[in-house]
């Protein structure tokens, strides 16, 4: 078992990002791997901070007018204990500075989540690279209160799929070099992920972008300036 990791982390184990909300917003909130610390401050009232958790469908998040969100999403995998949150409520100014000191991941979560996102990646044979059983992979997971394997697998193979709809690619191809077995299965997954079709994805610029951020199997490039 590889040491876990722990302090000091690198400039890439978050991201910070910031939103401001003119007027009462639903905003869309997609799956992606990721948990969110926000300071969220309204005028007149203390900063509250919230970790968000590991979404397993879309949602819409209620954002008052005048709400501006500080945001840090926290690398796939990497987690951060209770105690540091109240030291960010103390201190939001110092968020970023508390987030390095505290945040913590395990070494290998982090080998099977980034082994996880490669195309045709199966769980059983990413435990087998650990030299572990597909059990053992399955209760460290449970182990560290994070989704199971096949979530990282699966929600993965989707949102390169949704990365590669802005090109040129035909769906047949892009389902096929993402994994699926065949465009109507991405299809599927598609909905189930994102609530829509691989064609409205398509036609829906915005939602692309979203999908475009930095997150799992795609932690890497610069944070965008909305969640």
């Amino acid at each position: 078992m590889r040491d876990r990791i722990r302090g000091k982390m690198q400039e890439d184990e978050f991201q910070p990002w910031a939103h401001d909300v003119p007027r009462d917003t639903l905003a869309s909130v997609y799956p992606d791997g990721c948990r969110d610390v926000l300071i969220l401050r309204r005028a007149g009232q203390r900063p509250e901070v919230r970790l968000t958790s590991f979404d397993l469908r879309p949602r819409l998040a209620a954002l008052p007018a005048g709400t501006t969100v500080q945001g840090y999403r926290l690398r796939p995998g990497a987690r951060i204990a209770a105690n540091a949150l109240r030291a960010i409520e103390a201190q939001p100014d110092q968020a970023g500075a508390i987030i390095r000191n505290d945040l913590a991941l395990s070494g290998d979560a982090d080998h099977a989540i980034r082994a996880l996102c490669r195309p045709g990646a199966g769980a059983a044979a990413v435990a087998g690279d650990l030299g572990l059983s597909l059990r053992s992979l399955q209760r460290l997971f449970h182990r560290l209160d994070l989704p199971p394997p096949d979530y990282w697998r699966l929600l993965a193979r989707a949102r390169q799929a949704a990365r590669h709809l802005g090109g040129p690619s035909p769906l047949a191809a892009i389902a096929a070099d993402c994994g699926f077995s065949d465009q109507a299965h991405m299809t599927r997954e598609l909905l189930r992920w994102f609530g829509k079709t691989p064609r409205q994805l398509q036609r829906d610029g915005e939602t692309l972008t979203l999908l475009g951020q930095p997150a799992l199997g795609n932690w890497t490039g610069e944070q965008s300036s909305t969640r």
